[in-house]
């Protein structure tokens, strides 16, 4: 199986800065894609980022031009940078992956516990 752990959430001030990462560990063969989601209280989860094996990228609209998501490939580790966030991107952000493990000849998707982030004043 894979695990993937999240961490870097808190509260932050709009406007302000914070940075996630999710690293991913287990008997991992290869991952084409790692991830963020997100999930409000009383609303469905949504995608907020994602990168492909080949580096790729695809971002909801509503996140576009202010948060950034990046990979190390060698540590299977994704960042997501949240720059300039606003009190609508407050949830429980929650790392996504592809991953095949060793022995397995297919992708399954793996999700993280989720960290949460409030942006306040």
């Amino acid at each position: 199986q894979v695990q993937l752990v999240e961490s870097g959430g808190g509260l932050v001030q709009p406007g302000g800065s914070l940075r996630l990462s999710c690293a991913a560990s287990g008997r991992i063969f290869s991952i084409y894609s790692m991830g963020w989601y997100r999930q409000a209280p009383g609303k469905q989860r949504e995608l907020v980022a994602i990168i492909r094996s080949g580096g790729t990228t695809t971002y909801a609209d509503s996140v576009k031009g202010r948060f950034t998501i990046s990979r190390d490939n060698a540590n299977n580790t994704v960042y997501l940078q949240m720059d300039s966030p606003t009190p609508e991107d407050t949830a429980v952000y929650i790392c996504n992956a592809q991953a095949r493990i060793m022995g397995r000849g297919s992708y399954n998707v793996y999700w993280g516990q989720g960290t949460q982030v409030t942006v306040s004043s």
